[in-house]
């Protein structure tokens, strides 16, 4: 049976947005791997794998650690902001904070867990009310993608223009 986690379809696979109480937006993937949680767990936090899907991290690590987040598969110049790890429980959850220039800080929740023979992964960020989230979804989408390669999942996505023009929709964005 194919789920949200399994899917290669854009559309189920996109991130989910969900308005709470207090009016902030809630973004929140899914994904799964046939992969042991431990695989999964290194491919989000060892430096040599973390470098192949997202960026490079350098700092302390564990809980309070701090240091800097360099995103190196953006376009243009790579800048490291400060990151905080909030929480680190090995290997099932990490939560970060970053500071960010132009936007309220970041804070992702990234929770993995075992069932029915696959590793699952909750990716979660809550954004200001009045935020386009579409935007950052399709980043994170993006991301997630790189991610799942990593694992093995699929091939990494091409070049950013094509898979704007493959997920753009499910988000309400046209290619221009």
């Amino acid at each position: 049976m194919t789920t949200p986690e399994t899917s290669t379809d854009p559309d189920t696979r996109r991130g989910v947005v969900t308005r709470r109480e207090d009016g902030r937006q809630r973004l929140e993937f899914r994904r799964s791997w046939p992969d042991p949680i431990e695989d999964v767990w290194a491919a989000l936090t060892e430096p040599d794998r973390l470098v192949r899907w997202i960026g490079v991290y350098d700092g302390a690590r564990g809980p309070g650690g701090t240091g800097t987040f360099v995103m190196t598969h953006e376009e243009g110049e790579h800048v490291g902001e400060p990151m905080t790890i909030l929480e680190c429980d090995p290997p099932r959850r990490l939560v970060v904070e970053w500071t960010q220039q132009e936007t309220e800080d970041w804070r992702v929740d990234l929770d993995l867990w075992s069932e029915g023979g696959r590793t699952h992964l909750s990716f979660v960020q809550v954004f200001p009310a009045d935020a386009d989230v579409a935007d950052f979804a399709m980043g994170w989408h993006w991301y997630l993608a790189k991610f799942g390669a990593e694992l093995g999942d699929a091939p990494p996505p091409d070049h950013w223009d094509a898979f704007y023009a493959e997920v753009g929709p499910s988000y309400g964005r046209t290619p221009s």
